[in-house]
Protein backbone atom coordinates (compact mmCIF):
# COMPACT_ATOMS: atom_id res chain seq x y z
CA UNK A 1 0.00 0.00 0.00
CA UNK A 2 1.45 3.62 -0.83
CA UNK A 3 2.94 5.14 2.33
CA UNK A 4 1.66 8.27 3.89
CA UNK A 5 3.54 11.25 4.97
CA UNK A 6 1.73 14.66 6.30
CA UNK A 7 3.68 17.83 6.82
CA UNK A 8 4.16 20.75 8.35
CA UNK A 9 2.67 20.24 11.71
CA UNK A 10 3.33 22.53 14.37
CA UNK A 11 0.87 22.58 17.28
CA UNK A 12 -0.24 19.75 20.10
CA UNK A 13 -3.58 19.27 18.14
CA UNK A 14 -1.60 18.46 15.16
CA UNK A 15 -0.17 15.62 16.33
CA UNK A 16 -3.43 14.37 18.48
CA UNK A 17 -4.69 14.40 15.01
CA UNK A 18 -2.50 12.11 13.14
CA UNK A 19 -2.15 10.32 16.49
CA UNK A 20 -5.48 9.06 15.35
CA UNK A 21 -4.92 8.18 11.86
CA UNK A 22 -1.60 6.83 12.17
CA UNK A 23 0.24 7.88 9.48
CA UNK A 24 3.57 6.58 7.91
CA UNK A 25 5.06 9.79 8.17
CA UNK A 26 5.34 13.65 9.68
CA UNK A 27 6.92 16.29 8.34
CA UNK A 28 7.96 18.83 11.18
CA UNK A 29 9.78 22.58 8.75
CA UNK A 30 12.81 23.87 10.11
CA UNK A 31 13.40 25.89 7.13
CA UNK A 32 12.97 29.77 9.10
CA UNK A 33 11.61 31.55 6.06
CA UNK A 34 8.29 28.96 6.10
CA UNK A 35 4.83 29.92 7.40
CA UNK A 36 5.18 26.26 9.08
CA UNK A 37 8.88 26.30 10.70
CA UNK A 38 8.96 24.64 14.34
CA UNK A 39 12.01 25.48 16.68
CA UNK A 40 13.57 22.33 17.56
CA UNK A 41 12.42 23.55 21.38
CA UNK A 42 9.02 23.11 19.65
CA UNK A 43 9.73 20.07 17.38
CA UNK A 44 11.39 17.99 20.55
CA UNK A 45 7.59 18.77 22.43
CA UNK A 46 5.89 17.09 19.78
CA UNK A 47 7.91 14.47 18.72
CA UNK A 48 7.59 13.39 22.88
CA UNK A 49 3.51 12.98 22.13
CA UNK A 50 3.94 11.52 18.80
CA UNK A 51 3.02 7.49 18.44
CA UNK A 52 6.18 5.12 18.39
CA UNK A 53 5.03 4.11 15.35
CA UNK A 54 4.52 7.52 13.04
CA UNK A 55 8.11 8.41 11.49
CA UNK A 56 9.65 12.28 12.62
CA UNK A 57 10.92 13.85 9.55
CA UNK A 58 13.00 16.80 9.45
CA UNK A 59 12.03 19.55 6.25
CA UNK A 60 15.34 21.48 6.14
CA UNK A 61 16.26 23.85 3.16
CA UNK A 62 20.57 24.48 3.11
CA UNK A 63 21.02 23.57 6.72
CA UNK A 64 24.44 23.16 8.49
CA UNK A 65 24.84 19.34 8.44
CA UNK A 66 25.87 19.46 12.72
CA UNK A 67 22.54 21.05 13.07
CA UNK A 68 20.29 18.24 11.06
CA UNK A 69 22.42 15.24 13.03
CA UNK A 70 21.90 16.53 16.30
CA UNK A 71 17.87 16.50 15.73
CA UNK A 72 18.49 12.57 14.74
CA UNK A 73 20.82 12.01 17.39
CA UNK A 74 18.52 13.20 19.81
CA UNK A 75 15.79 11.29 18.38
CA UNK A 76 13.17 14.78 17.30
CA UNK A 77 13.53 13.19 14.01
CA UNK A 78 14.06 9.99 12.16
CA UNK A 79 14.27 10.72 8.41
CA UNK A 80 15.65 13.86 6.81
CA UNK A 81 13.81 15.82 3.89
CA UNK A 82 16.17 18.18 1.67
CA UNK A 83 14.98 20.93 -0.11
CA UNK A 84 17.63 23.47 -1.26
CA UNK A 85 20.69 23.21 -3.33
CA UNK A 86 22.33 20.13 -1.56
CA UNK A 87 24.16 18.37 -3.94
CA UNK A 88 25.53 14.39 -3.43
CA UNK A 89 28.25 14.93 -1.63
CA UNK A 90 26.45 17.01 1.04
CA UNK A 91 24.01 13.99 1.21
CA UNK A 92 26.29 11.26 1.03
CA UNK A 93 28.61 12.78 3.85
CA UNK A 94 24.99 13.69 5.82
CA UNK A 95 24.18 9.79 5.53
CA UNK A 96 27.41 8.97 7.25
CA UNK A 97 26.68 11.64 9.82
CA UNK A 98 23.34 11.22 10.73
CA UNK A 99 22.88 7.15 9.80
CA UNK A 100 19.25 7.83 9.01
CA UNK A 101 16.60 7.98 6.01
CA UNK A 102 17.28 10.63 3.45
CA UNK A 103 14.65 12.35 0.95
CA UNK A 104 15.68 14.84 -1.52
CA UNK A 105 13.09 16.93 -2.99
CA UNK A 106 13.26 17.53 -6.64
CA UNK A 107 11.04 20.43 -8.67
CA UNK A 108 9.81 18.55 -11.37
CA UNK A 109 9.46 20.87 -14.38
CA UNK A 110 11.06 18.79 -17.65
CA UNK A 111 12.81 15.60 -18.41
CA UNK A 112 16.10 16.53 -17.06
CA UNK A 113 14.81 16.85 -12.98
CA UNK A 114 13.64 13.45 -13.90
CA UNK A 115 16.92 12.60 -14.56
CA UNK A 116 18.72 14.07 -11.95
CA UNK A 117 16.38 12.59 -9.20
CA UNK A 118 17.26 9.25 -10.63
CA UNK A 119 20.95 10.32 -10.05
CA UNK A 120 20.79 11.07 -6.85
CA UNK A 121 22.34 8.68 -4.20
CA UNK A 122 19.51 9.89 -1.68
CA UNK A 123 17.92 6.82 -0.12
CA UNK A 124 14.38 7.95 -1.49
CA UNK A 125 13.13 11.29 -3.83
CA UNK A 126 10.49 13.75 -3.17
CA UNK A 127 9.07 14.96 -6.80
CA UNK A 128 6.79 18.58 -6.33
CA UNK A 129 5.87 21.17 -8.11
CA UNK A 130 7.56 23.87 -5.76
CA UNK A 131 8.20 23.97 -2.60
CA UNK A 132 4.92 24.42 -0.60
CA UNK A 133 3.17 25.43 -4.10
CA UNK A 134 0.18 23.01 -3.67
CA UNK A 135 -0.04 22.71 -7.19
CA UNK A 136 0.22 19.75 -9.32
CA UNK A 137 2.64 19.15 -11.85
CA UNK A 138 2.74 17.29 -14.95
CA UNK A 139 2.64 13.57 -13.87
CA UNK A 140 3.51 12.36 -17.56
CA UNK A 141 7.18 13.47 -16.97
CA UNK A 142 7.28 11.23 -14.70
CA UNK A 143 7.05 7.96 -16.87
CA UNK A 144 11.02 7.97 -16.86
CA UNK A 145 11.46 7.27 -12.92
CA UNK A 146 13.07 4.50 -12.12
CA UNK A 147 12.97 4.46 -8.24
CA UNK A 148 10.64 4.79 -5.10
CA UNK A 149 9.53 8.42 -4.84
CA UNK A 150 7.35 10.62 -2.73
CA UNK A 151 4.98 12.04 -4.62
CA UNK A 152 3.73 15.61 -3.60
CA UNK A 153 2.32 18.79 -4.64
CA UNK A 154 -1.25 19.76 -5.17
CA UNK A 155 -2.57 16.62 -3.72
CA UNK A 156 -6.09 16.53 -2.23
CA UNK A 157 -8.65 14.13 -1.19
CA UNK A 158 -10.02 13.93 -4.45
CA UNK A 159 -7.01 13.66 -6.62
CA UNK A 160 -4.81 11.67 -4.44
CA UNK A 161 -6.84 8.03 -5.21
CA UNK A 162 -6.25 9.10 -9.21
CA UNK A 163 -2.30 9.38 -8.49
CA UNK A 164 -2.04 6.20 -6.82
CA UNK A 165 -4.03 4.48 -8.94
CA UNK A 166 -1.91 6.09 -12.33
CA UNK A 167 2.08 6.79 -10.94
CA UNK A 168 1.92 3.75 -8.13
CA UNK A 169 4.03 6.23 -5.72
CA UNK A 170 5.99 4.97 -2.83
CA UNK A 171 4.82 7.61 -0.78
CA UNK A 172 2.09 10.62 -1.22
CA UNK A 173 3.25 13.88 0.75
CA UNK A 174 0.45 16.76 1.33
CA UNK A 175 0.69 20.31 3.55
CA UNK A 176 -1.49 23.14 2.29
CA UNK A 177 -4.19 20.62 1.40
CA UNK A 178 -4.91 19.64 4.61
CA UNK A 179 -5.22 23.57 6.09
CA UNK A 180 -8.35 25.86 6.44
CA UNK A 181 -6.54 29.23 7.19
CA UNK A 182 -3.12 28.09 7.50
CA UNK A 183 -3.93 25.63 10.22
CA UNK A 184 -4.16 21.96 9.82
CA UNK A 185 -7.47 20.92 9.21
CA UNK A 186 -9.01 17.65 11.54
CA UNK A 187 -11.46 16.84 8.61
CA UNK A 188 -9.07 17.49 5.66
CA UNK A 189 -6.63 15.44 7.21
CA UNK A 190 -8.98 12.49 7.87
CA UNK A 191 -10.46 12.69 4.18
CA UNK A 192 -7.12 12.74 2.74
CA UNK A 193 -6.03 9.19 4.54
CA UNK A 194 -9.37 7.85 3.86
CA UNK A 195 -8.72 8.10 0.32
CA UNK A 196 -5.15 6.66 0.01
CA UNK A 197 -6.81 3.66 2.17
CA UNK A 198 -9.21 2.75 0.38
CA UNK A 199 -7.50 3.34 -3.24
CA UNK A 200 -4.87 0.68 -1.31
CA UNK A 201 -7.50 -1.46 -1.01
CA UNK A 202 -8.67 -1.63 -4.85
Amino acid sequence: MTKIKLCGLKRVCDIEYVNELVPDYIGFVFAKGSKRYVTPQEAEVLRKQLRQEIIPVGVFVNEEMNVIADLIHRNIIQAVQLHGNEDAAYIRALQRAAGCTIIKAFQIKEKQDVTEANESPADYVLLDSGSGSGKVFDWTLLQEIKRPYFLAGGLTPENVGEAIKELSPYAVDASSSLETGEKKDREKMNAFVRAVRKEGLV
